[in-house]
């Protein structure tokens, strides 16, 4: 991505877990109004960092840890946020990503019904799906 929007042009600030002056990163992130975007690695991003100035929020190959991804996305409605945001998941079409939501959606659905003992459901679990839930 950096080599993307550099190429471009644009502006933007990032922030891995070797970034030395992550508040900086932030609080210029924060106010310039020329820096529209930030990129955060996933990790570095969940260690107490707040982005009330955050409106859109992608995350990029953060499949593998959902909680992580869903803690990143949450800085960007934490305390001080005074405008709306949206978060968006952005996945490619015939890829490992696009397999492992389906394999997640998957898992939830069966979770969910024998959390709820939905029977119309339970009644047609097999081998097969048993052994998707808890694997």
């Amino acid at each position: 991505m950096r080599t993307r929007l550099d190429r471009e042009g644009l502006v933007y600030e990032y922030l891995d877990g070797k970034t030395r002056d992550r508040a900086e990163r932030v609080r210029r992130f924060q106010t310039d109004d020329n820096c529209k975007i930030f990129l955060i690695s996933l990790k570095a991003g969940g260690l107490g960092l707040n982005l009330t100035a955050a409106e859109y929020v992608f995350p990029a190959r953060s499949l593998v840890e959902s909680a992580v991804e869903a803690q990143a996305i949450d800085r960007a409605h934490r305390i001080g946020q005074s405008r709306r945001s949206s978060a968006y998941r952005l996945i490619a079409k015939d890829t490992v990503e696009e397999k492992v939501v389906q394999l997640q959606a998957t898992k939830r659905e069966l979770a969910d019904a024998i959390i709820n003992a939905d029977n119309s459901i339970i009644s047609t679990l097999g081998k097969d799906d048993l052994q998707l839930l808890l694997s």
